[in-house]
Parts: structure tokens; sequence; C-alpha cells
């Protein structure tokens, strides 16, 4: 083992942002055997071999197989097992890209990205690029979706894996269409992957894809959601398996996969960067799940709706480049901790994330390292109500994204976006941006709202922007009268029920994303049988008694009623001619209005109402947030009394189960004050 693995290692397990499997678990990876790109470089250089129907990349320690001219990955040979793909399934449900789009107003079609064209880019010992093309022209119109799209394959010298991309083009000139979604996939073999990781505490050995056949499994409330009744593994009855469980936000989605135990073998998929994925840090994406299947999403509309497709016009030329993406490979010795492959796939992973952007791919539509610019600054917060001091903004996140309003990144899914994270100080450095005009955004925990710098970025190859101090005054008219859960753009602090004994994942039981187990939802009926929740102010505790989302009521069936919650709260003192303001931050909608009245239920008009918003359907797919929306309130001080008050929060939408949203976040704020 070399000393600088040695130091990686180390400095790995240093690192904050992930928990330790067990106190020995990184020395123990110093004794194993594990294959990977950090071993003395093999003599064997990259060879290509074109046949008829295929092309194979060989670099003598992974053998890849792609149809030609499709670019489908037919087979995956490593560590002397001869596919680790699905063998069982067709060659074009092995390793794929595909996509889901319509024409404008039309319906979706799901698309298995074949290439028309094959065609050699790079080819020496230390590389080879592979490009599988199809283009696009009138008489497809209808057939597949108007873009010219090139598949890109790359294999390194002495690399335990592959790269790829791809790139998508649309002139000007061709018509308009929807993109509702695009991915790269993998399906592996059953018979050898049975255990999934994708974080240090979300793993587990997976039923197998013929649990979910009829006889097998009972289908839930949604296709995928299941409950498993007789299982091949039988220690899994009685659990149920929605791919909906294991999402994750793209800030943390870095590396999934899934272990082979005969022989020791791992398969992860790694994303070094997100600029390429849509939605921002927050939006949350599909991973592994049973298949076994990997996944690397680049764009979906998972926890934002029908607002996240982007729609292309007539007329409308654009291009992006989706990826690289890095599938990694590596192995154990017999005898050793097979779930140290997944320490050591965390690894690779680090060192992907240093190295880019990559210096390799050959196309000139992937801007190297020079080719691109730097954004530097600090962030500070202004709010004379809780400091006459600027305050700090420990821990913001601070992006680049498209020019447009206030907090638009989170719903942008046509370019790219480049996020990080503030310091301790508040300072923070976005590096290697794609060149282009942008936005500087931002928002803090602890803080309401969404910062935008107003004025347009202009990054350059090679520009290095200092942006100095930044100022973010988050919404704020008067001093803080009172205020449920904290403003973190999440209801994962509320109140999490135990999910009824019939429907759980025991990967979530005593764990801290709770909120992802199945039918929740149902619960809030089961624990407020004879009325709606009530919160008082100063006697209630948000952890405890504010459930995580408004949901519907069962009054049958298939019968609902919406639901009414009340803040009751005390004023010593009530300026009538003041005004008040609440602050009401959601961290997820669905097909749910939320109506605001003050000290009578029973007024027909509301003093506020969002109207039906949300198509994030968080509250079914166990997400604990969708899309983040700030609605602010005017009270006007008459409709207060001094003493006992009430704020009641209807949402009166109940046409079926999962019709609500949760809270992130809500604040009274009385009068301006001269402080």
């Amino acid at each position: 083992m070399t000393s600088t693995l040695k130091r990686i290692i180390d400095c790995f397990s240093d690192c904050g942002g992930c928990n330790k499997r067990n106190g020995n678990a990184r020395q123990d990876m110093l004794n194993m055997n594990l294959d990977t790109n950090w071993a003395p470089m093999p003599p064997q250089g990259v060879r290509l071999h074109i046949q008829d129907r295929y092309v194979v990349m060989d670099n003598g320690i992974v053998q890849v197989t792609l149809s030609k001219p499709g670019g489908i990955v037919t087979g995956i040979r490593y560590n002397g097992i001869d596919n680790l793909l699905e063998v069982r399934n067709k060659e074009t449900n092995r390793g794929y890209w595909d996509l889901h789009w319509s024409e404008i107003g039309g319906k979706g079609i799901f698309d298995v990205i074949q290439g028309t064209s094959f065609s050699v880019t790079v080819e020496n010992e230390e590389q080879v690029e592979l490009s599988f093309t199809r283009t696009w022209d009138p008489s497809l119109e209808g057939k597949y979706i108007p873009l010219n799209i090139d598949k890109r394959f790359i294999m390194l010298r002495g690399s335990s894996g592959f790269y790829s991309y791809a790139i998508y083009e649309h002139f000007k000139e061709w018509p308009g269409f929807e993109l509702g979604e695009t991915r790269f996939t993998f399906k592996l073999r059953k018979d050898k992957f049975q255990y999934m990781a994708i974080a240090d505490n979300r793993q587990r050995y997976m039923p197998f894809p013929d649990d979910r056949s009829t006889g097998r499994c009972q289908p839930l409330a949604y296709p995928e959601a299941v409950l498993l009744v007789n299982p091949m593994d039988q220690r899994l009855t009685g659990e149920v398996d929605d791919k909906y469980q294991y999402s994750c936000d793209n800030k943390d989605l870095r590396v999934h996969g899934w272990i082979c135990f005969d022989p020791p073998v791992g398969f992860w998929q790694i994303t070094p960067s997100d600029e390429f994925r849509s939605g921002g840090p927050l939006k949350q994406n599909l991973t592994s799940h049973v298949g076994p299947t990997t996944l690397a999403m680049f764009l979906s509309a998972h926890y934002a709706g029908k607002y996240m497709v982007p729609r292309f016009e007539a007329g409308e030329p654009w291009k992006k480049v989706f990826g690289p993406v890095f599938i990694y490979l590596n192995s154990a010795a017999s005898g050793d901790d097979q779930l140290l492959l997944w320490e050591d796939a965390k690894i690779k992973m680090m060192i992907e994330v240093q190295s880019w952007p990559y210096s390799f791919p050959a196309s000139d539509d992937f801007p190297k390292s020079e080719q691109r610019g730097n954004v530097n600054g600090r962030i500070l917060v202004q709010d004379r109500y809780v400091n006459n001091d600027l305050i700090i903004a420990n821990g913001a996140y601070v992006g680049l994204a498209p020019p447009g309003n206030a907090g638009s990144w989170q719903m942008e899914s046509k370019n790219y976006q480049f996020w990080t994270k503030a310091n301790e100080n508040g300072f923070f450095s976005i590096r290697n941006i794609r060149p282009g005009d942008y936005n500087l955004y931002a928002w803090v925990p602890g803080f309401i709202g969404d910062y935008r710098h107003e004025v347009v970025i202009t990054i350059s190859s090679g520009c290095n922007i200092e942006m100095g101090d930044v100022i973010y005054e988050p919404p704020r008219d008067g001093p803080t009268l009172w205020e449920i859960g904290i403003p973190d753009r999440s209801a994962a602090e509320f109140y999490i029920p135990d999910p009824d004994p019939k429907y759980i994942n025991r990967l979530f039981v005593d764990h801290p994303d709770r909120f992802r187990q199945y039918g929740l939802w149902e619960r809030y009926t089961e624990l407020y049988p004879d009325g709606d929740l009530v919160y008082t102010i100063g006697v209630s505790e948000y952890w405890k008694d504010w459930f995580f989302a408004q949901v519907v009521r069962k009054i049958g069936e298939n019968a609902y009623q919406g639901t009414t919650w009340q803040i009751k709260f005390k004023l010593d003192n009530v300026d009538q001619s003041g005004i008040y303001k609440l602050r009401l931050a959601l961290a997820s909608a669905t097909l749910a209005e939320l109506q605001v009245r003050v000290n009578d239920p029973n007024t027909k008009r509301p003093l506020f109402t969002t109207g039906l918003i949300g198509r994030d359907n968080a509250i079914a797919r166990h997400g604990i947030h969708g899309i983040y929306m700030l609605y602010n309130v005017d009270i006007p001080g008459t409709r207060l009394l001094k003493g006992d008050n009430t704020i009641f929060l209807k949402q009166p939408r109940c046409n079926g189960p999962f019709q609500g949203f949760m809270y992130d976040y809500i604040r009274l704020e009385g009068p301006p004050t001269s402080c």
C-alpha cells in the first residue's frame, strides 16, 4: 500500500461528512487486497477489439463489451466473472442510456437510446474513447426525440472501471419537445448482487426481483410499493419494497451500488459533480433499487412535478453534456470483510471528485479546468431582530445557476449549476464553472427565504471573480413572537410516527431517516381519530406535537376529508393599528391548498390562500421535502385579541390520500419596532 493511499484513507477517516462503520474499518482496509486504481500500473495498455456487431474495451482489469453501432453495454467482465450484468435480460436491457420524452402536448414515450453510427474518437495504450451517435432528421418526427445524441465511453490504462457521458443537442430548425427524464441504467446479475449500499447507514440485503411478482407480493397504494408476502428469502416476509425509499438529495449522492459476496466484487456508480444534474443540491433522485438496478439520474420530475420537466420550443437551440460518470469495480481477497468494498468505493469517489473536471474526455463540449472560471466571496446575514451586527452565514449553500428569480434554481432543468457550502466563517469558493451567464444564489440554514445577487455574473475561460462580502437580508418585518420548527427546508425535525407494523422496511427502524417508512400518511387519522392537530405555543413541542405532514383524513375505504390545524397562542398586548406577519415556509406540497384564518374558523373567505399548489408527491415518496415555498401573510392587528388567539391552517383538497403539504417553519412576527 502506497503512502499516498494511506494519507487518503487517513484524510477520509477525519471527514466529518461520513459516519464510520466501525472504528477499525480504515485500518482493516490497509491490509486488504483490494483491486483499485492505486495499485502499480499494469503492463497492459488499453486494447480495442472491433467486431461485426460488438466492440470491446479491455485494459487487463476490466473488459467492457458494447453493441455496435447501438452503444448498449451488453457485458462487463471483471475478477473472473464473465458478465456482471444480468445475462437473462435482453442485451438492450443491461447497461443503457434512456430517456422519457413527449411531443409538446403529446403522450410520453420511453426510449432506450441506440446509436446508428459508431466511431473511435481516441485509441492508444493510455486511453480509448468510443462514440455512438444517433442523428435526427425530419423523417423521424414523432418517432424519436428531436435531438442529436452522442454517447461516449472511455477506458483508461490501469483504471478499474470505465466512464460514460453523453451530448444532447437540439437545433433551432427542429420541432419542440418535453424531456421528462434521462439517465444511465445498469441491470446487474440477480444471482450475484444482493447487497445494496447507498450510504454508511443505508445498506442492506435486498429482495430478489422475483419477489415483486404475482404470488410473492401484495400491491400497495401505488405500483412502486409492494408488501413481500412470500419472498425467496423468508427473512424479508412482511417488509415493504419501494424504490423511492432509497432516494437521495443530489448533494449527498456521490456513490452507490452493489456488492457480490462470492466472489467479493463491488459495482459502484460514482457521480463526481452535480453540474449537469437538474434542480440544484436539494433535488432528490433515485439511486439503486431491486433489480438489482443502479441508476445515474440526470434529469427527472421526481419530488418536483411537471414544473421540473424542461420544455423546448421549436426554434430553441440547446446543447448539454451529461456526465461523465464513473462505473467503478473493486474486489477483495477471499476471507476479507466484503463490506469494506464500500469503504474503498467512498475513497475512490473522493479521488474522482478531486479530479473534476476530468482532463481526458475528447469532446470539445466538455471544457477542461483551464477553460473554466472561479467565483469566491463571503456570505453574511443581516437581520437586526437577531443581531445588530452582521451574522456569519456558516454552512450556507451558495451557487451559480442560470439567471432567474430568487429560488428559481430549484426548478431549473435545462442548463448547468455549480454549488458549494460556505465554511464556518462564511467564505465560499465555487470552482470550475463553465463559461456563461449566471446569477449567484444562496440559502442559509436557520434563516428563511432565498438570496439572489442582482448583477448577472459572466464566467469566461480562466477568470477568477472576487465577490467580496455578499449580504443576505432574509424576509423580516418585526420581532419574533413565536416560531415552530427549524428553517432548514425539511420537515424532518417534526414528529415522525412509528410505521404500521404491517408495513415496515427494517432498514429504517431506529434510523435517522425514519420518515422513509411506507404508509406514514395513514397514521395521521389513527393518531387524531376525533379531531385535528392543535398546537399550543409555550406548551407544545414541535418534535413531538407537530405531525410531519398536514395530510387528509381517511373517512372510508376510498373517502377523505380535508384537515384544519390550529395554532393557539397568547398576546399580552396588541397593536390594533399595526400589521403582524405570518411566515409560512413549506417544505413540500402536493395538489394542496393552504388557507389561513384568524380567530374564526368559519369565515367564508380566508384571510389568505395559496390556491392549488404543488406536484412534488413527497408525502407518498418518503421524501421529507420537495420544492421549497415561502408565503408571507399580513395579519391586521384588528384581527388579533389581547389574550388568547388561534390561527387556523386549513387544507381542504381531498380527492386522494397524498394531498397535503409539509411545513418547514412557521413564524409570527409583531409589527416593526425601532430597535
